[in-house]
């Protein structure tokens, strides 16, 4: 907004996130977790709060512009999990229940957004460890022993919410058009009297994507509704690409939709792996993407040589994750780690399912992806 020149820059009092925002109309307290903290600004392994000497930076290239505070002072106190964050005072008892029922002094762990609440729903906070989320976008946050060599545009850096370096690989569209063509083919049995619950149709899909050629056949989709700036493009052209001789059938589109869902996470992850040697032990899955069983996990493992796993709660996201960081502030023993607390309190008695990589599949979807980057020029020709 400073670059841009933008009129209500000179009027900022502060800026936060959506669950920062919230935060305060309940608490009154302006404070982020420094999860959700490091995506605004970089934070400081050593001091857990934001980078100090990046402030000084910004601040001095800042000195013309219309913003004339300092970027500290604009920006939410950090707190690190298990901290208190405030307590829901009667303002915000009345915002969640006009009937004034609901008692005010709730106490509050500091807000989280997807991400880390998302790491902490599925145990991916310790290094070496990561999860994907997909949904309607699409990202992995790959926890590291040590900080990247160097930026890449495709990566931000943030943190897990007790603070260990993360690597997230964003991707804005997911699930969007495989939402799409579920559609259609709802509509297209309705024409012939049968009528099928969504869910059915979804299992349906999937399933029959297992039973594909392991390359699609040469039927190419693109799943992209809005801009993907992996691939450099401003805008979304949702496509279906074959050739006359593509074997154009449904099990084969089954499987390009579900292989284009993470094909754009593929090329990110590429970066931390190939350029950054960064090891992945295991992934955790959860979102949409995942509810029905072993279909999603297992090409995504063969996509990206990592064993996926999936617990109960795949289908739960951050509301879930948020409720069981309040939980460890509320009821971890004194020096507890977030880690220890999570594998020994919640998830000790969980089931894990587990898809290792197949090479028959990965070397299927090696030559999917090859035909996806070099169709990205028809996808950026639709756009102009």
């Amino acid at each position: 907004a400073i670059l841009n020149g933008e009129e209500h820059v000179k009027d900022i009092e502060y800026f936060t996130t959506l669950a920062g925002f919230v935060h305060k109309l309940l608490t009154g307290e302006n404070v982020l977790g420094v999860g959700d903290a490091s995506g605004m600004f970089p934070i400081d392994g050593k001091t857990g709060t934001y980078n100090a000497e990046m402030a000084k930076k910004f601040d001095l290239y800042n000195k013309e512009s219309e913003f004339k505070k300092d970027i500290l002072s604009a920006l939410p106190k950090v707190l690190g999990a298990g901290q208190p964050a405030g307590r829901l005072t009667e303002e915000g008892a009345k915002l969640l229940d006009p009937s004034g029922e609901l008692e005010s002094a709730i106490p509050f762990c500091p807000p989280e957004g997807d991400a880390g609440t998302g790491m902490t729903a599925t145990n991916s906070v310790a290094a070496g460890t990561g999860n994907v989320s997909a949904g309607t976008s699409v990202f992995a946050m790959i926890v590291l022993e040590k900080e990247l060599s160097a930026v890449y545009s495709e990566i931000d850096m943030v943190m897990t919410p007790d603070g260990m370096p993360t690597a997230m690989v964003h991707c804005n569209n997911c699930c969007g058009d495989i939402d799409a063509w579920v559609k259609i083919f709802g509509e297209a049995l309705s024409c012939f009297k049968i009528e099928k619950p969504k869910y059915e149709l979804y299992d349906m899909l999937y399933n029959m994507a297992l039973e594909a050629d392991k390359d699609c056949g040469g039927v190419l989709t693109y799943n992209l509704f809005s801009g993907e700036p992996i691939l450099e493009t401003a805008q979304g052209r949702p496509m279906l690409i074959r050739k006359p001789d593509a074997k154009f059938n449904f099990k084969n589109l089954a499987r390009s939709l579900v292989y284009s869902s993470f094909a754009t996470l593929k090329i990110g992850m590429d970066i931390l792996t190939e350029n950054e040697g960064v090891k992945i032990k295991k992934l955790l899955g959860h979102g949409g993407l995942f509810k029905t069983k072993g279909v999603a996990q297992s090409l995504l493992a063969s996509a990206l040589g990592v064993p996926v796993s999936v617990m109960p709660s795949a289908g739960e996201g951050g509301a879930w994750g948020i409720a069981i960081l309040a939980d460890y502030m509320n009821n971890k023993e004194e020096g507890e780690k977030l880690y220890d607390y999570l594998n020994n309190k919640v998830f000790a008695s969980y089931e894990i399912s587990t898809e290792m990589p197949k090479d028959d599949d990965a070397d299927g979807f090696k030559v999917y992806i090859k035909e996806y980057i070099n169709g990205v020029a028809v996808q950026k020709a639709a756009i102009k």
